[in-house]
């Protein structure tokens, strides 16, 4: 994977949200880089701040209820001085796969009308036929079979993983540079979650996309990741390279997320039991 040049570079972000209890410091002074090509994770427990750090450098937190802090470079330029920045670029050069397909998406619009608004919102196509036969190659690329058809659903109709497809075609509807993948895998079964992975990754080798990934599961980032940064309240308690953090984590919280990935227990042999202990 690519390190050439940084394509994000985050520095000392700060996000205070405005709560009935008062003003949270969700996220107190985070840096972070990605490259082009690269993945990076933020990883840790559940409030943590790591979907907070991601809508807050994406520009997607409420105005009235965040007041967001420090420096987000997007290809040199800060989005955090120039919002404006930022809004053009979602959908463009950067875009993100939310975490639960079955909210992300409208229930009383079909497949089609969805995905066929984010191409015309990015820019992709123009006129009926050319946005159409976008969306079509959007599902193929994202291995959906017989998109003609599913275009034609509502997402009742799919499966959590084909959902999760459909979001991940419509962020790919721009040609992004980046994506931020928000726990994408969180809410489907282990086996659906492999493809969805598998998927991420062939399309980053085939593209030359960067992500970043919010994840609470290290088994999820030891598979994607290059750099880990692992979070807690609202803070990085650790970062470094993949292998670092999985095999030799410095920090007792890293050691408590590592033991809480699930394992096979050892095989009983035994002829007349063969039960998993």
């Amino acid at each position: 994977m690519s390190t050439a040049g940084d394509l994000l570079r985050v520095e000392d972000l700060q996000i205070e949200l405005i709560t009935a209890r008062g003003v949270v410091r969700a996220v107190d002074g985070v840096s972070f880089r990605i490259g082009r090509g690269e993945t990076v994770t933020l990883i840790g427990e559940s409030g943590s701040g790591k979907s907070t750090t991601a809508m807050g450098l994406l520009n997607l937190l409420p105005e009235d209820l965040a007041v967001v802090s420090g420096r987000v470079l997007l290809e040199g330029q800060d989005t955090i001085a120039e919002p404006d920045a930022m809004r053009r670029a979602r959908g463009r050069t950067v875009a993100l796969v939310p975490q639960d397909p079955m909210t992300a998406l409208s229930p009383v619009h079909s497949i089609g009308h969805q995905l066929r608004e984010a191409v015309v919102t990015a820019g992709a196509a123009s006129g009926r036929v050319g946005v159409q036969a976008r969306a079509v190659r959007l599902l193929e690329q994202v291995h959906i079979p017989q998109p003609e058809v599913q275009l034609k659903k509502y997402p009742h109709q799919l499966s959590g993983g084909m959902l999760q497809r459909v979001l991940i075609a419509m962020a790919l509807a721009g040609e992004p540079q980046l994506i931020v993948a928000d726990e994408p895998t969180s809410a489907l079964d282990v086996t659906v979650q492999a493809g969805v992975l598998d998927l991420l990754l062939e399309l980053q080798e085939q593209r030359g996309v960067a992500i970043l990934m919010i994840t609470h599961d290290l088994g999820v980032a030891r598979l994607v990741s290059d750099r880990i940064h692992v979070m807690r309240g609202g803070r990085f308690v650790e970062s470094g390279e993949v292998e670092t953090i999985i095999e030799a984590p410095a920090e007792q919280y890293t050691r408590d997320l590592l033991a809480a990935v699930p394992r096979l227990g050892a095989w009983d042999e035994t002829p007349d039991r063969g039960v998993l202990r």
